[in-house]
């Protein structure tokens, strides 16, 4: 039996990876809305033990319209990540390396977090979404 069920995981496994769920670069596979985003949004981690997301105007978000947004993140440093969490999202860059990456997402009402994975209970953030245009 223990055989058997070795040979299912495996199996299972492999057709994860084969579909594309190995990809480290990326934690979620919605993807992008199509339409005119409301705004981008600047994500910043690093260097030192900081994490933010602000406005285009350099304000920190701390509410938002429901709607697509674009988010530019930039991960600035090989110990820390952004990992952005909320309903339907689940976004991350890598810890072990620095990348500045570019996403669009719907945000839906509701509360969202960021936080570096590494360092959550001080390194973190969070903003809500209400409905409305």
């Amino acid at each position: 039996m223990r055989g058997r069920r070795a040979a299912y995981v495996a199996l299972a496994v492999a057709a994860l990876a084969l579909a594309g769920c190995g990809d480290s670069t990326k934690s979620s596979a919605t993807e992008a809305p199509t339409g005119k985003p409301k705004a981008t949004l600047k994500g910043t981690v690093g260097p030192g033990a900081t994490i933010s997301l602000k406005t285009e105007g350099g304000k920190p978000v701390k509410t938002l319209v429901s709607g697509i947004y674009v988010f530019e993140v930039d991960d600035l440093s090989e110990s820390h990540n952004f990992h952005l969490t909320g309903p339907g999202i689940d976004e991350k860059t890598l810890i072990e390396a620095t990348a500045t990456d570019r996403f669009t997402r719907t945000l839906e009402p509701g509360r969202y977090t960021f936080v570096c994975d590494a360092h959550e209970d001080s390194m973190h953030g969070s903003f809500t979404v209400s409905g409305g245009s």
